[in-house]
């Protein structure tokens, strides 16, 4: 559940594998010995030196390495590739973008937030790309995603949600409103009104990916120092428990680790999400259930959930909720893990009520990294070399690999369609000290389940819901 330090771990290379295979159901069925090779020996000269070797970091080096191959780039990384939440997430390759199309144009202009759209959808296609050229099997299939509207409430947003993509001129091709047969169609959940259906998403097995990626930039040439903690990033400088790397480029690709590292504790935060997977369920009862296109879904309520059917017919599925840690800790306590992932297994239970005596055969989850105004961005500083991507808010397994394209531009100093996106460069405020960050975060965590709960009862929007939505990237 947590991120242990490398002394902390076993030190032989087998039992070390072993509890990386632990880490979730992704890292377990990844098709790899997940045995760290490669620690960084002493100190090392390189052109580009990447911190995270997770997709961020990954997709980087891989683009820098196909268009140069000249250039020396190393990553460290404190565990094996993918220990972090690139090998422990939901497995959507979605379009999602954390800004709305309303907040990209009023820090650009209208046509700067289509492009920046337009560059999220195209995304989606270039990972399986990649994955097909690679040989990497990811075991992708680009199904959709389709969010249900299981009270009257959710149905009206989702309802407002088509509406205001009309008015960005997104057709039915992009964004479609469901009825409640169509909704059940896609999947036969309890209490469905209605639902919206997008094709721009895929699922994917993240933890696939993630070590196919590993083994396609070392084939570059590219350097991967697993078992190398960072403890600092400076200019031209990444200091390691194990050496140095000095570098024209620093790439800082920590995600929700990003607070460990000295002058980043209020950068973002790291909030955890929870997820369960079941054994895999037989033909008849997918017969029922749906997802026959292996769409991904959701549901309209505010603390979100999602959840997808694997390429071997298990259900993944996981949500938000659990507790934000003073101090911005990746850790998590036993007891709150726990907590959550009943909770998570009542409320798949409550959408899909054949699943209540499957087996559970996975639970886990992950931090990942949040901006104080929840926007993604990535940049880099052309006078100190340093450079950087991340606040995905769980959206990140395709947003990665567009912040992979734009680095790769930003570093080469080429001008491009993606460098001119708006979410390049933008710099978010930093978080509150605590224990304000504590209270802050926790709060509206809070206050989102109590949203739901509201409007269950209410059958109204929720007032905590409206309230706390400017301090939770509401818009």
């Amino acid at each position: 559940m947590h991120r242990p330090s490398p002394q902390a771990a076993p030190t032989d290379p087998s039992a070390r594998a072993r509890a990386y295979a632990s880490v979730s159901l992704w890292l377990d069925t990844a098709d790899d010995d997940l045995v760290a090779t490669d620690a960084l020996d002493g100190d090392r000269e390189v052109d580009v030196a990447i911190v995270g070797a997770g997709f961020t970091g990954l997709w980087t080096a891989y683009y820098l390495a196909a268009a140069r191959p000249d250039l020396r780039i190393a990553i460290v990384e404190a565990e094996i590739a993918g220990f972090g939440a690139s090998g422990r997430n939901g497995g959507w390759a979605s379009a999602l973008f954390p800004s709305s199309l309303a907040t990209l144009a009023r820090g650009a202009d209208r046509d700067a937030a289509l492009r920046q759209h337009a560059a999220m959808r195209a995304s989606v296609d270039e990972v399986i790309r990649v994955a097909a050229a690679e040989g990497i099997d990811a075991r992708l299939a680009k199904g959709g995603t389709v969010t249900l509207a299981r009270t009257a409430t959710q149905l009206a947003r989702a309802r407002d949600e088509v509406a205001e993509a009309r008015t960005w001129g997104r057709g039915e091709d992009e964004l479609a409103l469901l009825d409640a047969d169509q909704a059940r169609a896609h999947l036969a959940a309890e209490g469905v009104l209605g639902g919206t259906y997008t094709p721009d998403c895929a699922a994917v097995h993240p933890g696939r990916l993630v070590r196919g990626l590993v083994r396609a930039v070392r084939e570059r040439g590219v350097r991967v120092h697993e078992l190398t903690a960072a403890t600092r990033i400076v200019p031209h400088r990444v200091e390691t428990d194990r050496g140095t790397l000095t570098a024209a480029h620093v790439i800082r690709a920590t995600e929700g680790y990003t607070a460990g590292l000295p002058g980043h504790a209020r950068d973002v935060v790291p909030v955890h999400s929870l997820i369960i997977a079941t054994a895999p369920l037989p033909a008849a009862m997918w017969d029922a259930i749906g997802l026959r296109r292996r769409e991904t879904f959701t549901d309209g309520r505010h603390l979100i959930i999602y959840g997808q059917r694997t390429a071997d017919d298990r259900i993944v599925f996981g949500g938000r909720g659990a507790p934000y840690r003073l101090g911005s800790s990746t850790r998590l306590d036993a007891s709150s893990a726990a907590a959550a992932h009943r909770a998570l297994h009542e409320t798949l239970v409550g959408m899909l009520p054949v699943l209540r005596d499957v087996e559970i055969t996975h639970r886990w989850g992950g931090a990942l990294g949040i901006a104080r105004d929840w926007h993604a961005s990535v940049g880099l500083d052309p006078v100190t070399g340093l450079g950087w991507a991340g606040g995905y808010v769980g959206d990140g397994v395709t947003t990665t690999n567009l912040a992979g394209r734009t680095l790769r531009d930003l570093v080469l100093g080429d001008a491009t369609d993606l460098t001119s996106l708006p979410w390049v460069g933008h710099r978010s405020r930093r978080w509150e000290p605590e224990p304000v960050r504590w209270l802050g975060v926790n709060a509206g965590l809070r206050a989102m389940s109590v949203a739901d709960a509201e409007e269950r009862i209410t059958g109204r929007d929720s007032v905590a819901a409206r309230v706390m939505a400017p301090f939770m990237g509401g818009h």
